[in-house]
This record gives C-alpha cells, structure tokens and sequence, in this order.
C-alpha cells in the first residue's frame, strides 16, 4: 500500500497475506473474543416526548424509545487459538523494524493469547499488559461484574520502538491535594490501566456498531505508538475506530474486514478522509470517495 487511506472489503488472512514485509508502523486488532455463542445488541434512540414518553430523563424529562433493530454476529470458533495464530504471524511479520502490535481481548481469551503470542513474538517482545477499565452496563449477583478488557501490547524489537511520552494525555490525580497545586493542574500521565468510559449508547460518536470501541482509547495509542505519516493496520476494523484515531492525527490507516456492515459503517464515518476501497463493488463502493456512501 502507498499513498492515503484504504478500506478493503475481505478474508483478513488472504488481505494481509498479500502486503509487503514491514509494511505497517503500528497494528492494532479486536479480534472476536470466542463466546461460544451468536453476540446480539439491540440499538435504541431516543427522542423527547413529554406525553407518550417510556422513560425519564434529567431534570424529569420525558422520552420516548425508538428501536433500530439488532444486528448480531457469530461468535463461534471451535479451536480459538488456531484461528488467531496465522493472523498473529502474519502480524509480526507486517510489522516495521520499530513497530508495535496490540491485541484487543477480553479476560476470557487474553491468558491464552498471552502465551501464543510469546511464541510468535517471543517473550522479550512483550512490554505491557494494559488493562482497560470502565463501569457501565449490568451488575452481577453471582460474581465480581467483568468490567475490563485486557490490551497486550508487543514490539519487533525491544531495544528500538516508537514511544512518545510527551504525547500522552494528562489525567487527573485520584488525590490532588496530596501533589499540590501545579503537579494538579497538570495532570498526571497515565499508567497501564486506562479508565475510559464505553461509547456512549445515545452519544455523537456512537455508530451503532455492536463491538465499536472507544475513541479516546485508540487515539492514546495511535498518539504515543506511531509518528505522524504512519501507516496503522486495523485487520478487525469492525466501525473504524483505529482509521478515525489515526486520520485526525496525521497518519495513514489501512483497515480490513469481511462484513460489508462493518464497511458501510466505516465508509460513512471515514468519508471526510477520502479513503479508497478495494473489493466493496457490491456495496458500490469502489475508489476514492469524499461523500456519504449508498445506504
């Protein structure tokens, strides 16, 4: 790939099979977490309605619910691992002399993984276990609520990779009056757990994805992982988050996925980046665009 952005509509394995070694700067993947089961999310909007409203909001206001369907997706694999691996060789083998690759799972797999990508990568490419934490959503009664996600972040070469400190966002103390007033005002940066609310279901960035993730926790890594007129790989793009991130801080994005939801989602969320797809005939998408695409 050279040039600007890429959308490509297709087997992530047989894409990235076909790119150049050291190609990519930064990767990072979401891939699906192996439930077991068909993942569905009902998506919802709503609208004021102080008459025949369903539920109340601040201030007592009411409003009424408008449902826009469910969209599912399999979440089946029979020996998980052996999936995954390919995909991760491949990855490692994308990568730039000093680049870095991130794996986006939750704890059901992550331990797993973990050791498989010791193997690809070895285990002296190993550099954080990041730990996302938010608090949104159902409460258990029968154990401690899951409430995290595990990041493995892993680097081609631990004596030479991109690290940009000064890049960090700033967030506040948990007990600023223990710092004083300047080091307060500034913030401090963060560690390996990152608290971050999920996208929010009724919020401006909320595509109506199911597996969307948050853009702040992308940006921070797109940030501080890659320098700007990188190219950062996404093979489970799934809504674009990791094209988004990289686009408004001046690097490249190629992104990948076989679902042609997942494509229309980026397609319209990225048009203002002007990105060309490849294989989205189908979808009548197909060059360069800057418009909104076909619903």
């Amino acid at each position: 790939m050279t040039g600007g952005h890429q959308i490509v509509l297709g087997d992530n394995l047989e894409v990235v099979r076909a790119l150049e070694d050291g190609c990519a700067n930064l990767i990072y993947v979401d891939p699906p977490v192996n439930t077991g089961e068909r993942q569905e999310r009902r998506r919802i909007r709503t609208v004021r309605d102080e008459e025949g409203g369903d539920r109340t909001g601040f201030q007592g206001k009411r409003y009424r619910t408008i449902d826009l369907g469910t969209s599912g997706w399999s979440d089946v694999f029979d020996d998980y691992l052996a999936w995954l691996a390919p995909r991760l060789e491949e990855a490692r083998r994308l990568l730039a002399p000093d680049g870095a690759f991130f794996l986006h799972l939750d704890p059901r797999e992550a331990h797993y993984a973990k050791v498989l990508l010791d193997g690809v990568f070895g285990r002296d490419r190993f550099m954080n276990e990041i730990v996302w934490a938010y608090d949104y959503g159902a409460r258990s009664k029968t154990r401690w609520p899951a409430k995290h996600d595990t990041i493995l972040w892993y680097v081609r070469d631990p004596k030479r990779y991109v690290f940009r400190y000064d890049e960090m966002d700033r967030i506040p103390y948990m007990a600023p009056g223990l710092v004083g007033k300047e080091k307060a005002a500034r913030g401090k940066t963060p560690t390996d757990v990152w608290w971050h609310t999920i996208v929010s279901p009724n919020g401006k960035e909320k595509t109506g994805y199911a597996t969307q993730k948050p853009l702040g926790v992308l940006e921070r890594i797109v940030k501080v992982h890659s320098n700007p007129g990188d190219l950062v790989l996404d093979f489970f793009a799934g809504s674009g988050t990791t094209g988004e991130a990289a686009a408004k801080h001046g690097r490249r994005f190629l992104l990948v996925d076989e679902n042609p939801e997942a494509i229309r989602v980026m397609a319209k969320r990225l048009a203002p980046y002007r990105p060309t797809f490849v294989g989205c005939e189908t979808l009548g998408l197909e060059g360069s665009s800057a418009t909104q695409p076909p619903e």
